[in-house]
């Protein structure tokens, strides 16, 4: 016990000895002992009840606390709750602070921040820049359903997803349609959601200029390198001795150069486009034309597998996606040493179907993963310069599968191999029909 408390212990129970011990010397002069003790414990039971009253009342009432002079456990009690209170006092001007200073914060975010309740999906709270981009009004949209309001945003079903709500990457702001806008929903608490919403106008704006420029450039280059190529192709390196080696140099060249303005062509058509149109996509067939094409650049130099586990054929564009796996393929080839081994597999997985890749190259960094995508991104330049690649043949592969709501999925072991699988959901596969299934001898090894 602190001293001053028990200072203040000590002299009240020293008052209250002192009271009963002349209120029984009172009583021994009148011959009223008892009497007298009595009426002293009463008296002294009494003070202690009215200034229990009296601390109960100014709690109750929330009053500023007033501390009284003197030493007793009541004067003890006031200075503690005195300086409780004002020590709640503090925190709380802190807090308001805070939250003051949290509130411009958000309200100077150029972002549209939307505070929604979970259950009833109604706007609880909104800065400045929702009312630039989403149109909402203060007061008249507090409390306001979130989904009428926004009309004609797409968001009942978004909501509906919760934490699973993928972000809408672009839609046209209720304001101005000529605004474009970033929608991502974040669920900070049990009660609310957090929606926020940016203009990427400029963005798209700017990823069209590049898009157009890759798309207009390309063509351009088109012409002359085909010229190019083609009197290349009617010099044999034999009719000139001196520069014969230059020349086989020359072709190589023009050749990985017309491939890969090819490929930025394919590209930028991914890119501009919106979905792509189903068909039923015949997997039996599908497969052995990859074999084929694989054992064809492989030229015998590696073991190549194919299985046909799914019975199952695709819906999407036959064309995009035998781009796609003859992608896969061809970079298995080209980063598998010889003598090494190259499994493709089609197969179900729950309701959908997978398409693998496997082979026993030379594996890829855990580091590099994220990155195999991103157009002209090179594990290793040397070895990309060597095999004739282009460094675009994944993103090709992303966009496909993501015209298919499909997705790629990268798993690697350095030493060991890689295996590139693209997921089909349920909406994307197709019962096979009998006259295009064909037996699993004719596409697996014996």
């Amino acid at each position: 016990m602190p001293r001053q408390f028990r200072s203040a212990w000590l002299k009240t129970l020293a008052t209250l000895a002192a009271l009963l011990l002349l209120a029984g010397l009172i009583g021994a002069l009148l011959d009223h002992t008892g009497l007298a003790l009595a009426l002293a414990a009463l008296g002294i039971l009494v003070w202690h009840y009215w200034r229990l009253r009296r601390v109960l009342l100014h709690l109750t009432a929330r009053r500023r606390w007033e501390t009284s002079p003197g030493n007793g456990v009541w004067n003890e009690l006031d200075r503690l709750l005195y300086r409780n209170q004002q020590e709640m006092r503090a925190r709380k001007r802190r807090l308001v602070e805070m939250l003051r200073s949290y509130r411009a914060a958000a309200t100077a975010l150029p972002d549209a921040v939307v505070v929604v309740d979970r259950n009833t999906q109604r706007v609880q709270w909104f800065n400045e820049a929702a009312t630039t981009l989403l149109g909402l009004r203060h007061p008249a949209d507090m409390d306001a359903p979130l989904v009428e309001r926004l009309q004609p945003l797409p968001l009942a079903h978004w909501l509906a997803g919760g934490r699973n709500a993928e972000p809408i990457l672009d839609a046209n702001s209720p304001v101005d349609p000529g605004i474009r806008l970033h929608l991502r929903l974040i669920p900070y608490s049990d009660h609310h959601w957090l929606l926020v919403a940016r203009d990427v106008t400029k963005l798209l704006h700017l990823e069209q200029v590049r898009r157009d420029f890759v798309a207009n450039v390309s063509h351009e280059l088109r012409t002359p390198l085909t010229v190019v190529h083609g009197y290349l192709d009617m010099m044999e390196p034999e009719d000139f001795p001196d520069t014969g080696p230059m020349l086989v140099e020359m072709r190589k060249q023009s050749q990985r150069m017309a491939q890969l303005v090819e490929d930025l062509l394919t590209l930028s058509r991914l890119e501009s486009q919106q979905h792509t149109e189903l068909e039923t996509v015949g997997m039996a067939s599908m497969l052995a034309s990859l074999r084929r094409e694989a054992e064809a650049h492989s030229q015998g130099r590696h073991t190549i597998t194919v299985e046909d586990r799914a019975d199952l054929d695709l819906a999407g564009s036959n064309k995009e996606l035998h781009s796609a796996f003859s992608n896969l393929l061809t970079n298995a080839v080209r980063y598998t040493p010889a003598g090494g081994r190259i499994h493709l597999v089609f197969e179900r997985e729950g309701n959908g179907a997978v398409l693998s890749v496997t082979d026993s190259g030379y594996g890829i960094p855990a580091t590099h993963l994220p990155r195999l995508t991103e157009r002209f991104y090179r594990v290793s330049s040397s070895r990309s310069r060597e095999s004739g690649g282009t460094g675009l043949g994944l993103s090709i592969v992303k966009h496909i599968l993501g015209l298919h709501q499909a997705r790629l999925e990268i798993r690697s072991e350095v030493g060991i191999g890689s295996t590139f699988s693209c997921h089909f959901d349920a909406g994307h596969v197709r019962p096979r029909a009998p006259l295009l299934s064909i037996s699993s001898s004719e596409d697996s090894p014996a």
